[in-house]
């Protein structure tokens, strides 16, 4: 972090951000010099940044940067049966709902999904066609009111949505050590 904060003083950069750290990596970097946003996974159903990131972020005034905010594609319409065979209907059922609280809103699932993030972080949804870029584009224009917001829930997503199920808490094993 100190050289960082060097290159920041020279002019050759002019921000910080972490990806993938813990809440005392990112106080320990803050305390040296201001982080500016942190990248973490973030959607509907990967929420365990809620528990210590989140709060530390709004604490310290870092924006946070969501990454697979569609779930792994899963608010895309993929990936309910294919990756998850084995608990395909349960899935079917959560995207189902979902699906029908985006018709009340007159949004897609996908645009549903981002407005819901974009409340309070700046989602980064991949895309390789303009037209799903357009449709990302479009739910800017979705607007949630905050008991709407509470209200957009997703439990019990069956199955492992993680390739390693150690990697949905990896940003907490990734610790720095204290100085």
């Amino acid at each position: 972090m100190r050289e960082l904060k060097k290159l920041v003083e020279e002019g050759k950069i002019r921000y910080i951000g972490l990806s993938e750290a813990s809440a005392g990596t990112i106080r320990r970097a803050h305390a040296v010099h201001p982080i500016t946003a942190v990248q973490m996974e973030y959607s509907l159903w990967s929420r365990e940044i809620e528990e210590d990131v989140i709060p530390l972020c709004r604490e310290l005034g870092i924006g946070i940067v969501g990454y697979s905010p569609l779930g792994r594609e899963f608010f895309g319409g993929k990936g309910m049966v294919e990756s998850l065979p084995s608990q395909s209907l349960l899935n079917r059922g959560v995207y189902t709902r979902f699906a029908g609280l985006a018709a009340k809103h007159s949004c897609t699932p996908p645009q549903l999904a981002l407005a819901w993030l974009l409340h309070d972080v700046v989602p980064i949804p991949s895309t390789t066609k303009i037209e799903n870029l357009e449709a990302n584009i479009a739910a800017l224009e979705v607007k949630l009111k905050a008991e709407e917001l509470r209200a957009i829930v997703v439990e019990q997503v069956g199955g492992d949505r993680e390739y390693d199920i150690f990697s949905k808490y990896i940003y907490k094993l990734a610790d720095t050590p204290t100085v």
